[in-house]
């Protein structure tokens, strides 16, 4: 069997091409869940860094040190088989959102408190000067510039994320790695896996050229 018929066999990808599309799909609806829960729950956590009384803070400068510092499959690992010891079971699904949001939320609360912590001051105190509460101080003049500055870093993390959406089949959730792998082992042939590899790019590739345009207009934009 020659190279082409071993890993790009177009007879065995069509006849898999129903598993990849269904592991596609879980993979949309996880990287989907992931970067919504993620980044609101990193603003958050950015908010309660910066702002919250200083017992708060400490805590969630180490949480956010934790998440940084752990490796994403470390922290499948915990969620999916040790929470089960302290009576909580969650689905494959859920787990993989689980870890990887609190990963990504690590992540988006450093990018947004450098963009935060990139704003004078003197924006801040014209606002209490106008008389604005801190929650309208923070929700009309700070995250607005903040998440301008934010945008290029946060999606670059998101696109890095929704990479290691890939680390789910190791819990058995049927995502397209998992959907590939399975394939491979029903056809005895690697090209499956060429097959999601090239899905990946097709999906992914944007998302990258997506955030080398932002770099660059962000760059380029007065500030």
């Amino acid at each position: 069997m020659g190279f082409i018929d071993t890993f790009f066999n177009i007879d065995v990808m069509l006849r898999v091409f129903p598993m990849l599309v269904a592991g596609l799909k879980n993979t949309a609806l996880l990287a989907a869940c992931t970067l919504v829960i993620g980044s609101l729950c990193g603003i958050g956590l950015c908010i309660l860094r910066l702002y919250a009384p200083k017992p708060i803070g400490y805590l969630a400068v180490g949480f956010i040190d934790i998440f940084r510092a752990l490796p994403i499959l470390v922290v499948l690992v915990l969620v999916y088989y040790a929470l089960p010891f302290v009576g909580i079971r969650l689905s494959s699904f859920a787990s993989a959102v689980l870890a990887l949001s609190l990963v990504l939320s690590s992540f988006t609360a450093e990018v947004f408190r450098s963009g935060i912590q990139a704003i004078p001051n003197g924006q801040t105190e014209a606002a209490r000067a106008l008389g604005l509460h801190f929650p309208a101080i923070l929700w009309k003049v700070i995250l607005p510039q903040a998440l301008r500055i934010a945008i290029p870093p946060h999606t670059s993390n998101c696109v890095a994320i929704a990479k290691d959406t890939s680390l789910a089949s190791v819990v058995a959730m049927p995502d397209l790695l998992k959907q590939a792998t399975d394939a491979q082992a029903l056809t005895a042939n690697p090209s499956p896996l060429i097959a999601a590899a090239l899905l990946y790019l097709i999906i992914l590739w944007p998302a990258v050229r997506l955030v080398a345009m932002l770099e660059k207009r962000y760059s380029e934009a007065p500030r």
